[in-house]
Formats: structure tokens, sequence, C-alpha cells
């Protein structure tokens, strides 16, 4: 593509997603000289979505994600071509431990496991969590028969199919229901965790594929950290799993608007769109692009015309704007659970513990407000100043939501309550930093894969150059946000 013809291109959603998307639009079209302006809409005061960190006292306090896994590479990409590759931390080596609540306790999570599953079976035989009945059944679990259709199935079917329902209870429900605040049996697994129905396929049992992931794990490992460096010309990369930046993600937030703003992108805040209705009946995408395919009406009662447009909304957003044009079904069977982070800080003469790990899961059967911790100034050590203590605690899950709505003052009180219970923590915060993240996780439910790719097709056919991408499509990870944006945008420039 050359010459002076001029892209317009409108991206709905000022989120991780959608800056990735104009950040890549916008380096795409000045690689191949292509003349392209590019517009963001956000209805919401700042950019960034549910990515939000605050400093504040010397304290790195993350409102929103915290990390990202380290072994997917578009981060790191993204990360090279903003300059950030200097501001990769990872997690601290020494806390490792983490511990679940059971009985009113916090226990070593215990050994054998790998996302719940059972993958050193010598290990796992030595589970005070489950009882020797519930091991056994865990155990068949190596001579039952895959299951021969491919049919989608909740996480928790699943599971209980393969592992028995004690394994389901007691050590998956806190772990994985963790990770999407979610109801197993209501998520479903090609969305979540397709690795397991792969090794049922692959092994004919999710244990024997764990074993054989565990075997070959030094070498793997090894060749992900060798792969991690080659992907940024051999720049050294934190070993951890997981890994953030030194002044918290807001950091790739920032840089990406500045950059964006040097491209001369139009970023317009608060500012939504309220419908989408094409300007032309017989656009198709391989039309002029001065063709005008799309006119946006935003809040403000003006409008913006696009040749190219992009969701990268929550489901419930984007289900409003597509659902004047196409079946959005598939949209409005993703719900979405609230979510509160409550972040207490402390002096660390008087905490008076330890904090030898990197936190703790709550099951839901322990009935606690808490459903999980993180020991933020040990996990990640540049997140508190020297002397001080960082915590931070989530709130909320499928099922229970409650605990989002409640007052500030009570719901510090309730926090601190389960904190004291279960650490034997007296000591007095010096601040507590709450944030509520109302119909923030998507839940996936099953059938989800073939219900958005049907979606996509639809799109295609009804409205070309109209693309929708983000969380609701794929995954919740930053990472594969950004190589859902960096998609969106070469489809959105292969004219």
């Amino acid at each position: 593509m050359s010459g002076e013809r001029s892209l317009r291109i409108a991206i709905i959603g000022g989120g991780l997603t959608g800056l990735s998307a104009a950040f890549y639009a916008c380096r795409l079209a000045d690689e191949a000289g292509v003349r392209a302006s590019v517009a963001i809409f956000d209805p919401s005061d700042r950019l960034g979505g549910k990515v939000n960190t605050l400093r504040r006292d010397g304290f790195v306090i993350e409102r929103g994600p915290d990390s990202f896994l380290g072994r997917k590479l578009p981060m790191l990409h993204l990360a090279k071509d903003l300059g950030l590759l200097d501001e990769l931390v990872g997690t601290n080596p020494a806390a490792v431990k983490t511990y679940l609540a059971h009985g009113g306790k916090l226990l070593p999570m215990p050994k054998g496991l790998n996302l719940g599953i059972p993958n050193d079976l010598g290990a796992f035989a030595q589970n005070s969590l489950i009882s020797p009945h519930g091991k056994l059944r865990a155990l068949d679990e190596l001579r039952l028969p895959p299951k021969l259709s491919e049919e989608d199935e909740s996480v928790g079917d699943f599971l209980e199919r393969r592992l028995g329902i004690e394994m389901v209870e007691a050590i998956a429900e806190p772990l994985l229901a963790g990770i999407h605040a979610g109801d197993l049996y209501k998520l479903g697994l090609l969305a979540t965790f397709p690795q397991f129905a792969e090794m049922e396929r692959k092994y004919g049992s999710v244990i024997r594929g764990m074993i054989d992931a565990k075997r070959k794990a030094p070498a793997a490992g090894a060749k992900a950290a060798a792969a991690r460096s080659e992907a940024v010309g051999g720049y050294p990369i934190p070993p951890t799993a997981f890994l953030t930046f030194r002044d918290g993600l807001s950091a790739l937030i920032e840089a990406l608007q500045a950059r964006l703003q040097a491209y001369r992108c139009a970023i317009r805040l608060g500012i939504g769109v309220r419908s989408l209705e094409r300007a032309s009946k017989d656009i198709s995408p391989n039309e002029s692009l001065n063709s005008g395919a799309y006119n946006l009406h935003l809040d403000d009662g003006s409008s913006y015309e696009a040749d190219r447009v992009l969701l990268a909304l929550p489901a419930f957003a984007a289900s409003e704007l597509l659902s004047p044009h196409i079946d959005v079904s598939a949209l409005e069977r993703v719900n979405y659970v609230s979510v509160a982070n409550v972040v207490l800080g402390f002096d660390a003469k008087r905490f008076g513990h330890k904090l030898n790990g990197s936190g703790f899961l709550v099951p839901h059967s322990e009935g606690r407000t808490i459903t999980a911790s993180t020991w933020t100034s040990a996990k990640w050590r540049h997140t508190a100043p020297e002397g001080k203590r960082l915590i931070r605690c989530y709130v909320g899950r499928a099922g229970d939501e409650s605990g989002v709505e409640i007052p500030d003052d009570r719901l510090a009180e309730a926090v601190r309550h389960d904190l004291k219970e279960l650490m034997g923590l007296t000591a007095v915060p010096e601040f507590v930093e709450i944030t509520r993240l109302r119909r923030s996780m998507p839940q996936y439910p099953v059938g989800h894969t073939d219900a958005i790719a049907a979606l996509r097709a639809r799109l295609a056919s009804s409205l070309p150059g109209v693309y929708a991408t983000g969380a609701p499509f794929d995954a919740v990870g930053l990472p594969d946000c950004v190589e859902m944006g960096r998609t969106a945008a070469t489809q959105m420039l292969s004219l």
C-alpha cells in the first residue's frame, strides 16, 4: 500500500487491547507508507481500562491486574517497542510458598500438584486436605477412558469426571476459580483451560499429561527463558513466571499514550459511542479507502466517520453496538462478576508477621469475605519502601458478590477481621485503598469458543471493516490483549 490514500480508523475502547491496536495500526501504516488517522474513544476519564497503578508515599499499588505471564511473548515485544525492557521486574524467588485457608487456618498449598492436577504421585499421597477415598478416586483417573467427543464442557464437569468431586471442592475451586472469580461449573473448558482437554486427548489422562509436563519442565524452562531473551534481541529477561514493571503496569499505558500522541492519534476521553451505522449499504472491504463506510454517533451529539472500526469493549457494551446489525447471543451469554481489591499498607515495626510466602487462597466453603490475598511486598519487592509492608486482598466471586458493595469502613473491617483470624495479623494499617471493579471478570460459558467464531463470521459478512476483539472474545491475560490488538491492527491495514 502506498500513495496518498487515507484510512480512517476508529477504535472504541481505551483499555490495553484498544491501545495496542492503535499503536500497531499507527506503526504498520507508517511502515507501509499509508496515510492513516487513528482515533480512540472511551467514556472514562483515563486510558488503560482495568490496568490502574496508584503510586503513593513510595508504594506501587495495583488497583487492577498486578502482573502478566512472562512466557507469553507479545507483552515482551511491546515492552521492547516502547523502550521498557529495563523496567521489567520478576517476583521475589524467596516468596515461593502459597497457602490455602482450611478450617480457619492457613496451610501450605499441597505439593505434587499443578493447576490442581496431581503431577507427583508420591507427594500427592501425602496430601492432608484430601481424604484417602478422595485420593483413590483421583488416582482412578489414570485408568479412566478419555472422552471421545471434542464437545465443550464446563471446567467443573471435566474435573469431577476425571478426578472426583472432592478434588474439585478442596483443591480446584479455590485455585482455578480464583483466576476468573468464577463458578467452575459454568466456565467453559475450551475457553479457560484448553490444555486439560488436550492432555486428555493426547495422553488419555490429565494426570499422565501433567506428569509428563513436569518431567520435561527443566528443559522446557531453559528453552522458554532462551526464547524470551531471543524474542527481544538477547536482552536478559527476569526468569520468573510472572513479570511486571518497576513503576507498575500503568507505566505501559503511559508509554503507549506518549507514543500514540507522537503518532498524532486522537484520544477522546469521556466520550462514548451510542450507535454505529453504515454510511453506504454497498460498501465492501475492497472499495476505496475514502469510502466513509461507517458513522459513529457519539455521546456528545457529534458523529465520526470511519473506514475501519474496532470494538475493544466488554461483551455487554459491544453487544449494544452490534445488536442492531447481527445476532449477538454469543456476547449476551458472557456474564460478568464484580470484584473489589482492598490494599493495606503497614509499618514493618508493628507488623508482626514474616510474610513468608506470596499469599493465600480461600475456598468458598470457608465462608470468608476475602477470596484470596497477595502478600504484595513479599512477592514484589519493589512495591513498598524500606520498612513498610503491603498486602492486597480480593473480595467477590461468582455467586457471592455482596461484599463488593459493602461501604468502605465496613469492608476494610471485614477484611482485617479475616486477616486477623487467618494470619494472626493485628497491626493497624497506615492506609487502606479500596477499588471496586464492577462487571470486570468475564465468565466464558460452555461453547464460548465456537460461538465467538460464528459471531466473528457473521460480523465479517454483515459489517465488513468492523472488527471486535478483547477479553470477552478470547483470553483475559494482558499479553493476550496485546496480541489481540496487534492482530486487529494487521487486519485493519490488510486492504
